[in-house]
């Protein structure tokens, strides 16, 4: 079974208090633009790594310590840069996922050792008279500086930094400064890169090179070579090594290239070796008191499917060419100014909360660093921070990143979205394997098959094309965006329409109802269900959207309207069928008990008292066999709820109370993409106290390690989900059907919440607060918005609408016990219980 955010922590069904901080602050000291660690401990090297990984989407070095030798798991990764393997079935079927993908752990440039009268620098053993570490967010460096008493007593200042740029996709800077504080001594700085993938680390360590492990969410690993030598060589007079590798199945190749540039007055000479699977850098250095030393590291990837290696490694000496006429000065003013209209357009701010805020702002960093330079690749599960998740994308891009991207940084988005296009056609080839017309995009890929080996959980989860096709929609609506609307959103929309018409079926009862059989929807608690509700709600709306845009291409472009009509072979028949379809489809509730089923048959199973459920049996996958689980009314995740946020208009607030009400007891939190949901809903129906305290669930996910999985990598649809949170749950935007809506939640101990976002092109500042909600453009032409049901156009002059309260409001929180009251098949009435076991 899928173990997608399943975890060997044990997950508290008491949510955190909101005034809880789970940070440790004699370690992690508040700043509301870095994430800075005062105080060395190697006790959880996998969580930090994770902490204070840099990357831009495209390249990504986790926090790994420059020594090399203190780690949890080393790691360098180039986003869609994968091997393919052969999956290996207990038992074969027609239409399994044949060959698995996973990201590669590509030559590591992290390391630079130093050493001072022969004695090593490493933290674990050193002697530390100072130690602070600091990621900042606002110029994107991760810096570190000590002072290190030697054994013989000479103190030592050590600074070091570490950027991928934002302006420069294929370029990391690494720099060294070292200065004797007291006495002279023999300096040894030891640059190196080392293919950890295909081998041993340097200490001989298989496990921290490879980072391989039985847990199945981290990445699988390969009991043969992976990356096959094509290039090592060193520049003649320069001093520049270049490795280069094709990976041995995948075919994809690789080049990378190093430079330094050294400025000291110290004496000192250099020696540079390459060879198949390292290259090194040595420079031995006479060092004086007072006289520092500055290193600079430069390294750049280049990556393909299939372009010669010799092709790759001309890329990268053309581009440390070019960063080496510009100079480091260049590209910190680059990367500063890159960030600065990043915070620019995406920052969310909470005055008088620095807690908060600096967890806010991590949370949207890491958005930045795995989506910024994804480009022609997706953004990933764990983005370029780890291996987990072999490094497949899912559905979280499209429901959790997309949002974020599409009204912050639409440029990204459109590039998220051309992404998915490109898969299409393997998407067509899939919807065959599966004998269905259209396409079907795999629930989790790099290249575009599917990579999912457990279809219950996998294949199953038709509802990735809704997912697909919601963020298409509102990435159109909201930057009116109709070039890539007709060019290729069409092509998406219609295939997948073409899915879900010849997927679902027509009632024979004659109550003229549309749905959908054999299904997985986001809950993977309850797999292979006929109309799950999510599903037939996101396919809905995919169908009505569908039909709009053909429609309208149709009226207003009818040169384009025929350009896709040949192209996809639209006939009109097909149209009026989608029509029908979205019209008729089926949406299951129960009148006794006054909720959506999640599925036909959910009310129908056993309830699972998870009130009544020992902490040590969490999460339930790692406990229970599948089929016990699927025999219960028990989520993995909010299904239902999320429904309720993304499809909302269909809903109303009784409705949405009510299905929260149900849902949330039975909802186990094993998800890192459920809190976040649940707290958006619960604001939105007045559980104001528990919205809160899911959202400082999901705002502290990987910053206090709540899932005991960070060390796997950043979970980046929760750093997405946070906000979403704050813009949707406690800011109230929505923007169903075309238009934008605020009707805000604030909770009551926050003074303020504020932020940007793009709308029709227009940047828009909004600022909540509990008694007021105020709006104006700062950038573009006026935009029509509506708070509350009422109507207004808002330009550069401030707006300002007094609020009355912040909506319904219920005191307190849910009990955990479950709501009761449905019947078996067999006619006996469910009460709550826990399997044996």
């Amino acid at each position: 079974m899928s173990l997608r955010e399943t975890d060997h922590g044990l997950h508290e069904r008491a949510l955190v208090s909101p005034a809880t901080d789970p940070m440790d602050r004699t370690r992690f000291p508040v700043d509301e633009w870095a994430l800075v660690e005062s105080t060395y401990d190697g006790t959880d090297l996998g969580v930090t790594e994770t902490l204070f990984a840099v990357g831009n989407g495209y390249l990504g070095l986790r926090g790994n310590v420059e020594e090399g030798r203190d780690t949890h798991t080393h790691g360098t990764f180039v986003n869609g840069f994968h091997e393919t393997w052969s999956i290996q079935h207990a038992e074969d079927a027609y239409g399994l996922a044949r060959v698995g993908q996973t990201i590669v752990n590509v030559p590591d440039p992290k390391v630079i050792k130093l050493y001072v009268d022969d004695e090593p620098l490493l933290l674990a053993q050193a002697d530390l008279e100072h130690y602070e570490r600091t990621l900042d967010f606002r110029d994107g460096h991760l810096r570190r500086e000590l002072i290190w008493r030697t054994s013989s007593g000479k103190r030592v200042k050590v600074t070091t930094t570490r950027m991928v740029s934002f302006t420069e996709r294929h370029l990391a800077v690494m720099t060294m400064d070292v200065e004797m504080l007291d006495g002279d001594a023999p300096i040894v700085i030891s640059s190196q890169v080392l293919n950890r993938q295909d081998g041993f680390d340097e200490y001989h360590v298989r496990a921290a090179a490879m980072g391989e492990g039985d847990d199945p969410r981290k990445a699988q690993g390969f009991d043969r070579r992976v990356l096959d030598p094509q290039a090592h060589w060193v520049s003649e007079g320069q001093g520049r090594a270049v490795l280069g590798y094709v990976c041995h199945e995948s075919r994809m190749t690789l080049a990378l290239a190093i430079d330094h540039a050294i400025e000291t007055d110290n004496e000192f000479d250099e020696e540079v070796i390459a060879e198949e699977d390292s290259a090194k850098s040595v420079f031995r250095i006479k060092a004086r008191a007072g006289q520092p030393i500055h290193l600079t590291k430069y390294v750049t990837y280049h990556t393909s499917r299939g372009v010669p290696v010799r092709e790759l490694t001309d890329r990268c000496q053309r581009t440390l060419d070019r960063v080496r006429a510009e100079g480091v000065v260049h590209l910190r003013e680059d990367q500063r100014a890159w960030l600065d209209d990043f915070w620019g357009r995406a920052d969310v701010t909470t005055p008088e909360q620095p807690a908060v805020q600096q967890a806010i702002r991590w949370n949207l960093f890491q958005l930045a660093q795995a989506s910024a330079r994804a480009e022609t690749n997706g953004i990933s599960a764990k983005g370029v921070s780890g291996s987990g998740y072999s490094g497949h994308y899912f559905w979280d891009t499209e429901i959790y990143v997309m949002p974020f991207l599409t009204y912050t940084c639409p440029q990204i988005a459109r590039n998220a979205l051309r992404f998915r296009h490109q898969m299409l056609d393997a998407a067509r080839t899939r919807a065959r394997d599966m004998s269905q017309a259209g396409a079907l995009f795999p629930w989790r890929t790099i290249n575009g098959e599917e990579a999912s080996a457990y279809f219950a959980a996998g294949t199953a989860q038709y509802h990735i094309n809704g997912d697909v096709a919601h963020a298409l929609v509102q990435y159109v609506r909201a930057t009116g965006d109709r070039v890539f609307e007709l060019a290729e959103g069409v092509d998406i929309l219609v295939e997948t329409a073409r899915l879900w018409a010849d997927l679902g079926f027509w009632a024979t009862n004659g109550d003229n109802t549309f749905h959908i059989h054999g299904v997985t929807g986001p809950d993977e608690y309850t797999t292979v269900v006929n109309d799950n509700l999510f599903t037939n709600v996101m396919a809905r709306e995919n169908l009505f959207h569908a039909v709009r845009t053909v429609t309208e291409l149709r009226a207003s472009d009818p040169r384009d309207y025929a350009r896709a009509v040949q192209r996809l072979g639209l006939r009109d028949e097909e149209v009026i069928e989608w029509q029908r379809a979205a019209d008729g489809m089926f949406i299951p509730y129960d009148e006794s008990l006054g909720v959506h089923p999640q599925d036909l048959h959910f009310l129908e199973r056993e309830v699972w008292d998870l009130a009544r459920t020992p902490q040590e049996k969490r999460p339930l996958l790692l406990h229970y066999h599948p089929l016990v689980i699927y025999r219960f009314q028990v989520l993995k995740q909010a299904d239902v709820v999320l429904a309720m946020f993304l499809g909302g208009k269909f809903f109303t607030l009784e409705e949405k109370r009510a299905n929260f009400e149900y849902y949330d007891p039975i909802t186990t939190g094993d998800s890192t993409l459920s809190a976040v949901v649940q707290s958006i809903v619960a604001a939105e129906v007045g559980y104001h106290e528990m919205a809160l305290r899911y959202f400082y669930d999901g705002l502290f996910v990987d910053l206090a390690d709540r899932q005991g999985n960070t060390a796997d990598g950043v979970h980046v649809a929760s750093t997405g989900g946070v906000w979403a949170g704050l813009v949707s749950g406690f800011g109230g935007m929505r923007d169903h059907w075309g238009g934008l809506q605020f009707d805000p939640r604030l909770p009551q101990s926050w003074p303020e919440l504020g932020w940007r976002m793009s709308w029709l092109g227009s940047r828009l500042h909004v600022v909540v607060r509990s008694t007021e909600i105020r709006l104006r453009v700062e950038d573009g032409a006026p935009i029509e918005v509506e708070v509350r049901g009422e109507e207004f156009t808002v330009g550069s002059e401030e707006v300002v609408v007094p609020l009355d309260g912040m909506g319904p409001s219920i005191h307190g929180v849910l009990p955990p016990t479950p709501v009761v009251g449905g019947y078996t098949q067999e006619g006996q009435r469910i009460i709550p219980a826990t399997p044996r076991g």
